[in-house]
């Protein structure tokens, strides 16, 4: 979850929050501090992120589409030696060139491999929260395989030991208070961003949030639910402190998720296709609403299309700070900045091992210059010849792009069932082996039922010539192989920067991939072999869960 404050700036993203995790797309999700704030201010329904969370998370602090950062691939594990690129300006780095005073709360996840990574070289005032993806809300306790774990929670730039056993989206809510108690917000405007924990994995309510839920039949869902009403509790508790401390009245509050529901941990997307980590509506299609006093239009939902990077120049500009040119330029992770030939800006790419992959790309709706946006003029949308030699975009390569009423869709979209609810699992929907193109007009069939890419191959081959445009300007994915140095035991059992500052970058290219020891070609001949009782069990969950959908 990310709330920014601000003078106040305040988002509170919610992690993996799905389009059905909010009472008002759901009345049995109990979120009325959620429903007044969006109710009383604007509520954004064609609003998209990525579908994880590093790559949002870095749209949102540097403005730029992860393939202009190097962070396509998926996400930064904790020990590798990876973070947002040094030569890049950040959101808060500019808002404090602007005279705001800035700080940050939650979940980073953008890399802490040298202290140069650190929020608080980033542009942050202060710093309290975690590292690394994921850790648990009583221990802060964070793994990255079996026996390497450590404690990930941090004050600044220190370990915060012996904040154990208090629960972390209300121990976030408490450092946001002391901050706004102790900032005056009339000597200095303030930004904070509040990044909580919640409604990512592990599920570990308190058991009170449960009990208004103990009518869901599915355990993991009730628990869910119980990390949502959480957070409402927690927006409802910082709004009381904007009020209370004088900061309200001139506040713009932000929220926004960073990426879709996951169904295997209890979140729903329902009724969008698709889950966390897909290309499909459920997967980037995010839950956010701005609330302000300041708004002139209020009470009302937009449908214009905004994308996560577009907060970057929208914040900087209200701020009154500089959007310009310096943020036009298209650097590469290796060296000097590209020729103006070459650069050019707009799209999001992802890339997995072996193919490159381009996540999703939407248009800023500001009017103001976009970090992303530059001066070339966006493609002619023509069709490609049929004597073309090559051909305009390779379909095999996962990709998705949305503009105007059309999506398209290329490669392996992801998982692309309809999970209700109040199923645990998704039924086992497969898409067709050789379909490498999808084409939906959301806006007639938001739920992506309707495959009209045959019907209209005239919008495909635009489309497709427009991907293979922003594509142009990608630059390599930077995801290195994980640093046994990192291992929290070899730091006093916590996660904490390994690398020394005067230590030389190395730098890979491409997708770093492990060979496979003879110790997983083992592994996989015993999977084969239980290939039977994987089945079995399949059938019999699957049995499970319908029967349990039935009776709901």
């Amino acid at each position: 979850l990310k709330i920014i404050f601000t003078n106040s700036f305040v988002p509170p993203p919610a992690h993996q929050q799905g389009y059905n995790d909010i009472g008002y797309h759901n009345p049995s999700i109990k979120t009325p501090t959620l429903d007044k704030l969006a109710a009383e201010g604007v509520r954004l329904e064609n609003y998209y992120v990525q579908p994880i969370c590093t790559p949002s998370r870095s749209q949102l602090m540097t403005g730029r589409y992860q393939i202009h950062t190097g962070l396509q691939h998926s996400i930064i594990r904790p020990r590798q030696p990876s973070c947002l690129p040094s030569h890049m300006d950040t959101l808060p780095q500019r808002l404090q060139q602007a005279g705001y005073a800035t700080h940050m709360v939650g979940k980073w996840h953008l890399g802490f491999y040298r202290k140069a990574c650190l929020p608080t070289r980033k542009g942050f005032d202060s710093f309290f929260g975690s590292l690394t993806g994921s850790v648990g809300y009583y221990s802060y306790g964070s793994c990255d395989g079996p026996g390497l774990c450590g404690f990930d929670l941090h004050d600044d730039e220190d370990v915060a030991w012996g904040q154990g056993g208090r629960y972390s989206t209300l121990l976030y809510t408490q450092r946001v208070r002391k901050i706004l108690e102790r900032h005056d917000p009339t000597a200095r405007p303030l930004f904070l961003l509040l990044s909580l924990q919640a409604v990512h994995t592990p599920l570990q309510p308190p058991k009170s949030y449960i009990y208004p839920y103990r009518d869901m039949t599915n355990v993991v869902r009730r628990k869910f639910a119980a990390m949502v009403s959480t957070v409402d509790e927690a927006v409802r508790n910082v709004t009381y402190a904007l009020r209370k401390f004088g900061y309200y009245r001139n506040s713009v509050i932000i929220y926004s998720t960073d990426n879709g529901a996951q169904p295997f941990t209890g979140g729903s997307n329902w009724p969008l296709r698709g889950r966390k980590g897909t290309y499909w509506e459920g997967g980037v299609r995010g839950v956010a609403f701005v609330h302000s006093p300041l708004l002139r239009r209020r009470r009302r939902v937009s449908n214009a299309l905004l994308h996560i990077t577009d907060w970057f120049p929208t914040l900087v500009n209200l701020a009154g700070g500089n959007s310009g040119p310096s943020l036009h330029q298209n650097l590469s992770l290796s060296g000097p900045p590209r020729p103006k030939s070459q650069t050019q800006t707009h799209p999001h790419f992802k890339s997995k091992p072996k193919r490159d992959i381009s996540q999703y790309q939407n248009l800023s709706l500001s009017g103001t210059p976009h970090p992303d946006v530059t001066t070339r003029p966006t493609p002619p949308l023509t069709l490609q010849s049929s004597q073309s030699a090559e051909p305009v975009w390779d379909t095999s390569v996962q990709a998705a792009i949305r503009v105007g009423d059309w999506k398209l869709l290329t490669g392996d979209p992801g998982h692309g069932d309809w999970v209700p609810p109040q199923r645990a699992y998704a039924s086992a929907y497969k898409t067709a082996a050789q379909k490498t193109v999808w084409l939906f007009n959301i806006t007639d069939d938001p739920y992506e039922r309707w495959d009209l890419a045959e019907r209209r191959p005239d919008v495909v081959q635009r489309l497709l010539a427009r991907l293979a445009f922003y594509n142009q300007t990608a630059v390599p994915v930077y995801f290195p192989p994980d640093d046994p140095r990192a291992n929290p035991d070899r730091h006093g059992g916590a996660w904490v920067p390994w690398v020394d500052e005067d230590e030389e970058e190395e730098q890979y290219k491409g997708v770093y991939e492990k060979g496979k020891t003879r110790k997983k070609k083992k592994r996989e001949k015993k999977r084969k072999k239980k290939c039977m009782l994987c089945k079995l069990k399949s059938f019999f969950m699957n049995l499970n869960t319908q029967m349990m959908s039935n009776r709901i």
